[in-house]
């Protein structure tokens, strides 16, 4: 019986490995999200982003804290936040992007409420 808990108990763990999950307590799961698959304003600033801009909002670039906790946790820092349109809107409205320092990035569409990462 042990031999059968144990076979489970990898079998588990490699599954999650396999696709990209963390089991560890410091990691936070998200959801994915296809470039593709984002609003057209999104998919502007993420290519604004990658090419150092320029951003239309003065506050596009700055440290997003991640105090909700809901992304991987990281020093202050490692996280910067970037304004996505909302049509419709005249401020800045509910929508981001949140650039990771190894390149990783996450969509917002519920002002940090739940994140997506965003697989090219």
């Amino acid at each position: 019986m042990k031999n059968w808990l144990r076979f489970l108990i990898v079998t588990w763990l490699a599954i999650g490995s396999a696709f990209g999950f963390s089991f560890s307590r410091d990691s936070t799961a998200v959801d994915v999200v296809l470039a593709a698959n984002l609003p057209h304003e999104a998919r502007q600033t993420l290519t604004l982003i990658k090419t150092g801009g320029p951003f239309p909002y003065a506050r596009d670039g700055i440290v997003f804290g991640n105090y909700e906790k809901r992304l991987p946790l990281h020093p202050r820092g490692y996280y910067l936040e970037y304004t996505v349109k909302t049509p419709g809107r005249r401020d800045r409205g509910p929508r981001r992007i949140i650039a990771g320092e190894r390149g990783e990035y996450y969509y917002t569409d519920d002002h940090y409420q739940s994140f997506r990462r965003i697989q090219e």
